[in-house]
């Protein structure tokens, strides 16, 4: 053994760099010599006592020679330990190489958008023995160890098989069974340092604080959603009404102790609430594992794992099942553009700045305390892209709402001079973050057709939501923050004021069209201070509610899907805290009930009619009637689609106004099909029946109509005749 003293030596000192030379079985002529390594353990024999190993050198290195030919083609090794307990596996060294050279070799390419179904652990049936494969990416390692409670969390106990230049290492343990812990020891090639991480491909993960990745076992799900899956491939999304509702599941509600619901639980509710006030969708704030409640799920730490705060992630797939079961799509927020510092995460994984910069200045994100990924390296691009693959296979989410993209397009973001590092031509643009959001595009909508990716970014980057074909990002839709600013700027104001900031409500219509737009009322804008909605909103009591009724009603006729957070569709009074359930108390009082049916009738206009939805995106379904009558604060305006128009007043002022004129397209009978100012809404009830047009031109049209104009509110009317 003396050409094998160093080797031994390193393996005994855990920093081999290839155990399997060492380990396992070898061959020579008729000889086969078996080495395994068990540290604590008294004796091992293979298969029967008469094979009994022989340590070497006072080592934990056992090995026995002899002639191997009546042995089974696996092994099992049974070991004694100090305290006379025999164990019974096979020997994990006994077998091949697992990860096929195509799919490494389309990893390092950053080309292989299932890579997930390869990394990560997954439990196997190789030779008709089961177990897990392990594999990970660490190619600055000079020894990876898979350690969990299998083998006392001992990184001596089971070092992985390195696959070449590729930074994949492997290992398939015998035995083991889905739900067992385990992580990654990983001892750096340059300093020796060992860092303890959890997958990065993990499908689970411990609920927090602890941080241990379990093994998953895929495929145990019935899905039930076909119809749901068929007739979303054939949607015409950019025509049909889109109306979401936001919703963080920790907070939504809780149960009567004040702990979370299972995913199960939520599913049912959720349906239950969402059905009744007419929304399509659901999209839930990151529900990808995350160790800070705080964060909202915006740090996460699993870019494959559903927290476990709610279930596991089977129960996740009841809640998308259910909801597509019930006709309600499901997106989800995905943070790919930036990740906490945590030492057990993918920070400097291993021991490099591996899924990050090593700069600070291209790395790490000074306002936020995060990292920010490496979108240049093939490697870390194909986590990324893997991970919303993933989500929308795998899960069958519906889309994915990207955050905080305004942040990955500039190197510059949020930076002080001279802490950024221009690109190759010396501008601001993160070129490599450009590539993989277009990748993502594409590849997202290749593979699943129907499912939508939209964009929040704040800045006037051109051509977002357009083809990647005509230079634009592809992404389906952005939000409009823009009009969000503008619109909640504008509300605030007393409405004594409002007719000096006019603009505010129709600089929108200049730009309306230029992308696919979503009118997003978020999370982001009912916490930090700044309130809920509702006291957001001048006045007293009552015109709080009037004017949070009209905000809603201006939302719901302006060109663009919805998007609403959740208790501000029945006036959340205090601002948002992540920490407790929303405060569903106030539906037993009649204003906030007005609220909430005013939300669900005008979900429901926005879908029945077709007017009101059908080119969101397009100006030929929108025409001012009067948008300068800022002397009494009023917009009126028409929605059309082809044939069909609606016609829709906004009073910004608590000023009823009686025998206001407005134009009409054609002459005809019109009657009020919606008025926030109703008693079904706790409104005042001004407003109007059947009303005939006059052949009197106004606002540029050859007829009109005389309307009562309820104060603080707005009105929907419909040609009938």
């Amino acid at each position: 053994m003396p050409a094998l003293s160093k080797e031994i030596e390193s393996l005994i000192q855990a920093r081999h760099h290839d155990p399997f030379a060492i380990l396992g079985k070898h061959s020579n002529g008729s000889m086969t010599t078996i080495r395994a390594f068990k540290p604590n353990t008294k004796a091992i024999y293979i298969e029967s006592p008469k094979n009994k190993m022989c340590r070497v050198d006072n080592s934990d290195l056992f090995e026995w020679s002899g002639d191997a030919s009546k042995l089974p083609q696996h092994y099992r090794l049974i070991s004694t330990d100090s305290s006379n307990n025999e164990n019974s596996n096979y020997d994990p060294y006994d077998f091949a190489a697992q990860l096929p050279d195509y799919d490494i070799h389309l990893f390092g390419e950053g080309k292989h958008w299932h890579i997930y179904r390869f990394l990560g652990a997954h439990v196997k049936t190789i030779d008709g023995i089961k177990g897990v494969l392990f594999a990970t990416w660490a190619p600055s390692a000079e020894r990876v160890s898979v350690i969990g409670d299998f083998n006392q969390w001992d990184g001596r106990a089971h070092p992985m098989r390195v696959r070449g230049a590729s930074g994949l290492w492997e290992l398939f343990i015998p035995g083991i069974r889905a739900s067992e812990l385990y992580r990654y020891e990983i001892r750096n090639r340059d300093n020796g340092e060992l860092h303890i991480k959890t997958d990065p491909y993990a499908q689970q993960m411990e609920m927090r604080p602890a941080t241990a990745s379990i093994v998953f076992e895929e495929d145990q799900f019935g899905w039930q959603d076909e119809q749901w899956l068929e007739q979303r491939r054939n949607a015409d999304w950019l025509h049909q009404p889109m109306s979401i509702y936001e919703v963080h599941l920790g907070s939504w509600q809780r149960d009567e102790n004040y702990y979370f619901l299972n995913y199960r639980e939520l599913a049912h509710r959720l349906v239950e609430h969402a059905q009744a006030c007419n929304f399509t969708h659901i999209e839930l704030l990151p529900i990808t594992e995350h160790p800070l409640d705080a964060s909202w799920g915006y740090q996460p730490s699993g870019y494959f794992s559903a927290t476990s705060r709610f279930g596991s992630p089977d129960d996740l797939r009841y809640l998308i099942d259910y909801c597509h079961r019930h006709d309600i799509g499901v997106l989800l927020d995905w943070v790919p553009g930036h990740f906490p510092k945590n030492s057990e995460g993918l920070a400097r994984f291993d021991g490099s700045a591996l899924y990050e910069h090593e700069d600070p200045r291209r790395g790490e994100h000074r306002d936020w305390g995060t990292l920010i990924f490496n979108y240049g390296r093939n490697e870390v691009k194909n986590f990324l892209l893997a991970s919303a693959t993933f989500w929308l296979e795998e899960f069958h989410f519906d889309g994915l709402r990207v955050d905080a993209v305004a942040s990955m397009l500039y190197l510059d973001y949020s930076r002080e001079d001279g802490d950024w590092v221009p690109n190759i031509y010396g501008g601001n643009h993160n070129l490599e973050a450009i590539d993989f959001i277009q990748q993502l595009n594409e590849i997202t909508h290749s593979l699943h057709p129907g499912t939508l990716i939209m964009a929040e970014e704040s800045t006037s980057w051109s051509k977002v939501s357009r083809p990647t074909s005509d230079g634009g990002l592809g992404f389906s839709m952005k939000w409009n923050m823009g009009w969000m600013n503008d619109t909640l700027e504008y509300i605030k104001q007393d409405p004594i004021h409002r007719s000096h900031h006019h603009n505010s409500l129709t600089f929108s219509q200049l730009y309306a069209y230029s992308e696919n737009f979503i009118l997003p009322l978020s999370h982001d804008e009912v916490v930090h201070g700044k309130g809920s909605l509702r006291h957001k909103m001048p006045g007293d009591e009552w015109q709080q509610y009037a004017n949070l009724r009209l905000l809603y009603t201006y939302m719901y006729t302006h060109p663009g899907k919805k998007l609403l957070f959740m208790g501000c569709e029945f006036g959340q009074g205090k601002e948002w805290n992540e920490a407790e359930s929303l405060d569903w108390y106030l539906l037993d009082y009649p204003q906030h009930v007005g609220i909430e049916k005013t939300i669900t009738d005008l979900n429901a206009l926005y879908r029945s009619q077709r007017a009101l939805h059908y080119y969101d995106f397009d100006s030929c379904g929108f025409e001012w009637v009067s948008c300068d009558d800022n002397a009494n604060s009023v917009l009126s305006y028409i929605r059309r689609a082809d044939d069909e128009f609606v016609i829709v007043i906004l009073n910004f002022t608590p000023v009823a106004r009686e025998n206001y004129r407005i134009g009409v397209p054609e002459s005809g009978t019109y009657s009020e099909i919606f008025n926030s100012d109703s008693t079904h809404y706790s409104g005042s009830n001004i407003g109007n029946s059947n009303v005939n047009s006059d052949h009197i031109a106004y606002n540029g049209k050859e007829n009109s109509i005389v309307i009562s104009l309820p104060p603080l509110a707005g009105i929907i009317l419909r040609r009938e005749h």
